[in-house]
């Protein structure tokens, strides 16, 4: 049976102006045994001035290291979502997260299809995709990274859709991260989809989803940034723990939240269910 570690995406500090190091103490303090930080390219005003929670990918990758050692967690992956229909932009993104990732302890890098060119048709977007995730699985293979591909966008939507482009590449280094709020504001059944990919997963995102976003949004749009609190939501958080207990490999349940507040609420309700 497979070990289900609780961890979080520090995006539940997003509204804190707040540096990463505080983020990941205030991980650490909920209970949180693991960490999904975001990376950037370049430097921007925020997380220079101390006041966002992302890192640049110009930074040294040992200051995640440093830090999640400090603060006794460990990092379950990156948040480097990138337009994979983009190569221009993905190739050299994606290949830099993965040897950040590899410096810095990160076994998985996380992204999507991200918005497609608007002159593009389908069929050249699976191709631009593909030469972006060759060119990254390359890099991804010699170094023991996987990359997890979210159920996002336009094309990831549904299972197929997912399917497809996870098949694109035949690689070991390409699985799935699964996103249980974005599977079910697309209108599909999020426990339906997870135990479908259930034996290629590599990381998941805990998103809740209110229901009062629910009955906005559902079956209009391709995902949400966070969720609400797991537990106040839609999501079945019981049956998602037992899916993941029959995975075959060990899988780190990544919070997606907006507040401290509902990360605290998070691990109150998913603790019992996951041990």
């Amino acid at each position: 049976m497979a070990t289900i570690g609780l961890g979080i995406n520090l995006e539940f500090v997003r509204h804190e102006d707040k540096p990463f190091e505080w983020a990941v103490e205030k991980a650490a303090a909920l209970g949180y045994e693991y960490v999904e930080p975001m990376v950037h390219w370049g430097r921007e005003l925020l997380s220079e001035a101390g006041y966002f929670h992302s890192v640049s990918m110009l930074d040294d990758p040992y200051r995640i290291k440093r830090a999640c050692e400090k603060a006794g967690v460990k990092v379950s992956g990156l948040s480097a979502h990138c337009p994979l229909c983009k190569p221009e932009i993905s190739v050299e993104y994606l290949k830099q997260a993965v040897r950040f990732a590899a410096e810095c302890g990160a076994p998985v890098v996380n992204t999507d299809e991200g918005p497609k060119p608007s002159w593009t048709t389908e069929e050249e977007d699976h191709v631009l995709m593909r030469y972006v995730l060759g060119e990254a699985a390359a890099v991804a293979e010699a170094r023991g990274i996987l990359i997890g591909l979210e159920p996002h966008q336009q094309y990831s939507r549904t299972p197929d859709g997912l399917d497809r482009i996870q098949q694109l590449v035949d690689s070991p280094a390409i699985g799935i991260n699964f996103d249980m709020g974005n599977s079910y504001l697309g209108g599909e059944d999020p426990i339906a989809w997870l135990q479908r990919v259930r034996d290629r997963l590599v990381h998941l995102h805990g998103k809740d989803i209110s229901m009062q976003q629910s009955e906005a949004e559902r079956g209009k749009v391709t995902g949400t940034p966070v969720g609400c609190a797991c537990g106040d939501g839609v999501i079945d958080w019981a049956a998602t723990a037992e899916v993941l207990k029959q995975c075959p490999r060990d899988i780190v349940l990544s919070v997606e939240c907006g507040t401290v507040e509902q990360a605290a609420r998070s691990m109150e309700h998913l603790r019992p269910l996951c041990s």
